[in-house]
């Protein structure tokens, strides 16, 4: 169980009391069985809103609870750590993502109209970024929506898209003029029942088995002018100004499962016994779980630094690149570190240890992978 911290008060501790009803009674009953077909229950979008765990950040004008960030940050530590990585991250785009998008960069009608169906679970959000062709690399992208009168039309590939499978709203980066390099490029509304769009398979992942992703196809798709996110040509400076937004709470997804990773093999190597004793009695182990329990409480540490700075509006590219950078870096090492102490059990998939070692590897990728975060951190130096 984590344990309470600094930065949370009584309020956020008895939300995420309710955090864990939801998992033991929603997520827990039903899991192996996502994780079998690749893909949450529908339901589980419904329950979540019903719970209020759904855009807890959302403000009451718009169907939400009018909550912090603190209370999204809850639900994807509570849900990472009881090791359910792929419905963690089902809500994390929906909730910290593409919610954050339509709070700061849509008009006051797209505001009304789709904020309290994604609050409610009624509608699930995804965002399209990544082509086969352009991946960290934004500015690669082909996608295009181009004028015909008061519409556009939307053509183009994506891939590796959360939530792809199930949703029913797209945010998809394209562009909308032949300006070089970033200045053409624009956030569009795509809503998954106009003629054009379709879904491709969903993909097989190493982990988080059972979060959908999809390709996601849109051949002459047509939208209104107002289906645009902020101004047009805008929107590499709106991707910009919500990244560290979305590497903050990759950096507590990594945070949160590194620590279940730590206190599973803490559980394991006391039980566990090899030349008549357990494990946890070796000075190897025990000085190696020593060091993987400084990089906690390090991670932790510097995870609500930034949490805290967030909440002022102070977070900046520096500082949500080091966070996402670091933390899931140390949830890489601590991960294979943590299995090996299991031996060949960890690399059986009955042991828990090996799901969460495989959920593990995706996040030095996806958010922009350590290369990129390394680069945008020595532009600082």
């Amino acid at each position: 169980m984590l344990k309470p911290r600094a930065v949370y008060g009584p309020e956020h501790e008895m939300f995420r009391d309710a955090v864990r009803g939801f998992i033991r009674a929603e997520i827990t009953p039903h899991f192996e069985r996502w994780e079998r077909e690749g893909i949450v229950d529908r339901s589980y979008w419904q329950a979540g809103g019903r719970a209020g765990l759904l855009c807890p950040q959302v403000p009451e004008a718009y169907g939400g609870p009018g909550g912090s960030f603190k209370y999204n940050c809850i639900v994807v530590e509570e849900i990472g750590y009881a090791g359910y990585a792929g419905p963690m991250t089902d809500f994390s785009v929906h909730s910290d993502v593409c919610a954050g998008y339509l709070l700061n960069a849509g008009t006051e009608e797209q505001k009304r109209k789709w904020l309290p169906r994604l609050v409610s679970g009624e509608t699930v959000c995804a965002i399209a970024m990544t082509e086969p062709g352009a991946g960290s690399d934004l500015q690669g992208l082909r996608t295009r929506a181009t004028r015909d009168g008061d519409r556009l039309r939307v053509n183009g590939a994506k891939t590796f898209i959360s939530n792809g499978q199930h949703c029913d709203l797209v945010i998809v980066v394209a562009r909308t003029s032949d300006a070089p390099g970033a200045k053409g490029m624009s956030l569009v509304l795509v809503e998954a029942d106009r003629p054009g769009f379709r879904r491709g398979r969903n993909l097989h992942k190493l982990g988080h088995l059972s979060s959908d992703t999809s390709e996601l196809f849109f051949d002459d798709v047509e939208v209104p002018l107002s289906h645009i996110m902020g101004a047009e040509g805008s929107g590499f400076a709106t991707l910009m100004s919500e990244l560290p937004q979305e590497r903050l709470i990759i950096a507590f997804q990594s945070m949160a499962a590194a620590q279940r990773a730590f206190d599973v093999t803490c559980e394991y190597v006391r039980g566990r016994k090899a030349f008549g004793q357990p494990l946890a009695d070796f000075q190897n182990t025990r000085y190696k779980l020593a060091d993987l329990k400084a990089d906690l409480q390090v991670g932790w540490a510097f995870a609500d630094q930034c949490l805290e700075r967030h909440l002022r509006h102070e977070l900046s590219a520096l500082d949500a690149s080091t966070a996402k950078l670091w933390c899931t870096e140390m949830h890489g090492r601590m991960v294979d570190q943590c299995l090996q102490f299991f031996g060949g059990y960890g690399f059986m998939r009955e042991y828990e240890i090996c799901r969460l070692y495989a959920d593990a590897r995706v996040q030095r990728i996806y958010g922009g992978t350590s290369e990129i975060m390394r680069e945008l951190i020595a532009r600082n130096l």
